[in-house]
């Protein structure tokens, strides 16, 4: 995985077009691409900060919490689908799709078994 450039070249990189250069011929200099330097100067100018945004990690789960309470109770209460699931999630106003719920349900043991008249 790449780093972040320093903090350094980035205050170096944005010295330079303030002092009047253009974003081109700072990039080939301190060979960068020309974007970062826009990105940087958008950076800055937003968060008053040049320091690297956050990489990577994970995103909270959908299905958690509250969320994961009722889905539990739901799943318990009777016969369901991965489809329909979805689908009463939705109308609940909580968007997911049924690869989330399908590992949901696996991760807490449900199972999706149809009854014996069910053919």
């Amino acid at each position: 995985m790449t780093r972040a450039y320093s903090e350094d070249l980035r205050e170096r990189a944005l010295a330079r077009l303030s002092a009047g250069e253009t974003t081109r011929s700072i990039a080939a200099a301190l060979s960068i691409a020309p974007s970062c330097i826009s990105k940087w100067k958008r950076r800055l100018a937003e968060t008053g900060s040049l320091e690297p945004g956050r990489v990577g990690g994970r995103k909270k789960r959908t299905l958690s919490g509250e969320r994961a309470d009722w889905l539990r109770e739901r799943c318990r209460s009777g016969p369901f689908t991965t489809r329909g699931l979805v689908a009463e999630l939705a109308e609940r106003g909580i968007k997911t799709d049924r690869r989330a719920v399908w590992v949901f349900v696996r991760a807490e043991g449900l199972s999706f078994k149809k009854n014996g008249s069910a053919g």
